[in-house]
């Protein structure tokens, strides 16, 4: 398919670059951007030329999460909440099943969907001030997306409870502290230490490389149920009171009144 919100080009041999493009706008994913990146995995699996996949977001922000525009439309149109519900499923087990590796370089904010594929990468090398925030809860919804299925493996269920029920941002620094992200350097080698990373894989065996993956991410399909379980509470809410409020709140640039 054609990629207008994502820009694909070969950072190395064998590296397949996809780069999060809305820098206008601290790249958020409207609707086009979040079909295609529910779809971006299968086609680039498909690509025997792609051995590895490096994703990161255009200029100094990794992705400031869902348009805010798109979100309100999910709240007033069943069709859309359940066209977005099968894509953010889709964005989770297609970066969990893509049998390439791949390293996200995370740098300034990640939130929503874009945070789903920094923290679901298999190598994720994050910018000491890099703000990973899931802000489900601020928004008025359950914290679906990824964030069942991979903060607590990441970081243990203390500290993925903290985060999650309260919205706390977490530095690329303290990330790493936490386990959540594989590595933490210093903001201005992110994306060459993350292509660095993935210039080794696609130099490694790619059997015994993608079969290692596929192991070890059945821990995370053993927590498959619980992610559609909290992707369906998600998307419950959307259709709730509290998500008209966490909508305004977000665009007054005040703190939600529940």
């Amino acid at each position: 398919m054609t990629y207008d919100k994502l820009r694909l080009d070969w950072a190395a041999e064998g590296v397949r670059r996809v780069t999060i493009s809305e820098p206008r706008r601290l790249n958020a994913v409207d609707m086009a951007g979040h079909r295609e990146l529910a779809e971006i995995w299968r086609d680039l699996d498909r690509d025997d030329d792609v051995r590895v996949i490096l994703v990161r977001g255009e200029g100094e922000a990794f992705s400031a999460g869902g348009d805010l525009s798109m979100i309100e439309e999910m709240t007033r149109d069943h069709a859309t909440r359940l066209r977005v519900f099968t894509e953010a499923r889709d964005i989770v087990y297609n970066v969990l099943n893509c049998s390439k590796p791949v390293v996200s370089a995370i740098q300034g904010p990640a939130v929503g969907a874009g945070l789903a594929v920094a923290l679901l990468a298999d190598i994720s090398v994050a910018g000491r001030t890099a703000r990973i925030i899931d802000g489900h809860t601020r928004l008025g919804v359950a914290a679906g997306d990824h964030a069942a299925i991979i903060w607590p493996l990441l970081c243990g269920m203390a500290k993925a409870k903290y985060h999650l029920l309260l919205c706390e941002p977490v530095t690329g620094e303290q990330a790493e502290r936490m386990g959540l992200v594989s590595l933490c350097v210093d903001d201005s080698e992110v994306h060459d230490r993350a292509l660095d990373i993935a210039v080794r894989l696609a130099a490694g065996s790619q059997e015994a490389i993608r079969l290692t993956k596929y192991s070890l991410n059945n821990w995370l399909r053993m927590a498959g149920p619980t992610f559609d379980a909290s992707l369906a509470m998600e998307f419950l809410g959307f259709s709730g009171p509290d998500v008209q409020e966490g909508v305004r709140a977000l665009r007054d640039k005040r703190p939600p009144s529940f």
